[in-house]
């Protein structure tokens, strides 16, 4: 799990993040995701500075593998120096090691944030569920831990603080996890908006404040999109165009198959995105078999 070096910010990654949204609901289902409706509270990870830290990241470890409902997964959780803040060994199970940076010793606010993502690695592993190569991989796990519940965490450890550089004091940026601090907050958007679960009141940080607001306008776009009746008239207007000419430019998002006596469109489903196929015959409404979201159409 990646810390430290300069922070991207934006949407470079949104491509893979809509394809982990995807596999999540293929694995588990409309109902599976329904049982994450109710993130990790905040004091249940809350770690007091008197509190040992073995015994401490313990009781966080088993938080996470209790809201990931990994019952028969224990976790062994040790310190030491490396180059990332957090890593575990995938193995048969059902012992677990996971190591953190000899930092969190005394350093504990992300310990949740750095469990969450590692024990969600090992959930993805008892599922079977990967994607190629470490970079999209990663951006998998982020991504399921932040749409299932624990990853708000991983949004809050993103902050700007004081900093001595020689004798000057200056402000650092830090951070956790793949996805920018904006697809964090994308992706906690898609979860407020899908589950009704908004953790924006639990973020500590201004900053993760402003990323999540950012991910938020961003997910607020994807319906507004059309086919769908609520993009604004400018958009309407465009497709139009597209739909008489049947066919769309790749950044459209929505494409035309079939005849003009019998044209289609198909577009990303806003939750889930599995793409959805719908005759051009004006207002309807669809449902996405995937996910089950209900969406008001002008095809």
């Amino acid at each position: 799990m990646g810390a430290g070096g300069p922070i991207v910010h934006g949407f470079p990654h949104l491509e893979t993040v809509h394809s982990a949204l995807t596999a999540l609901y293929r694995r588990l289902s409309a109902d599976g995701v329904a049982r994450y409706a109710a993130s990790v509270r905040p004091e249940l990870v809350d770690f007091p500075d008197d509190e040992d830290p073995y015994l401490g990241a313990l009781r966080v470890a088993r938080v996470m593998v209790g809201h990931l409902r990994l019952p028969d997964a224990r976790m062994v959780v040790g310190f030491r120096d490396m180059a990332h803040a957090g890593n575990v060994e995938l193995a048969a199970g059902p012992e677990y090691f996971v190591e953190l940076h000899s930092r969190f010793r005394t350093d504990r606010r992300d310990v949740g944030a750095v469990l969450a993502h590692e024990v969600a690695h090992v959930w993805l592993h008892r599922l079977g569920l990967s994607f190629p190569g470490t970079r999209d991989n990663e951006i998998l796990t982020d991504t399921a831990t932040a749409y299932l519940g624990a990853g708000w965490l991983l949004l809050d450890a993103y902050r700007q603080e004081p900093a001595m550089r020689g004798e000057r004091i200056t402000t650092a940026a830090y951070k956790l996890g793949y996805l920018t601090p904006e697809e964090f907050g994308y992706v906690l958007a898609k979860r407020a908006t899908a589950l009704g679960d908004d953790i924006e009141p639990w973020l500590r940080s201004p900053q993760a404040a402003d990323a999540y607001r950012a991910g938020l306008d961003r997910a607020r776009q994807d319906l507004r999109r059309p086919p769908l009746d609520a993009a604004p008239w400018a958009a309407r207007r465009l497709y139009a165009r597209h739909r008489r000419a049947g066919a769309a430019p790749d950044p459209a998002g929505y494409a035309f198959t079939g005849s003009p006596t019998d044209l289609r469109v198909s577009f990303p489903c806003p939750t889930c995105f599995q793409r959805i196929r719908l005759p051009c015959k004006g207002r309807l409404r669809a449902r996405c078999t995937l996910c089950g979201t209900e969406l008001e159409c002008d095809t």
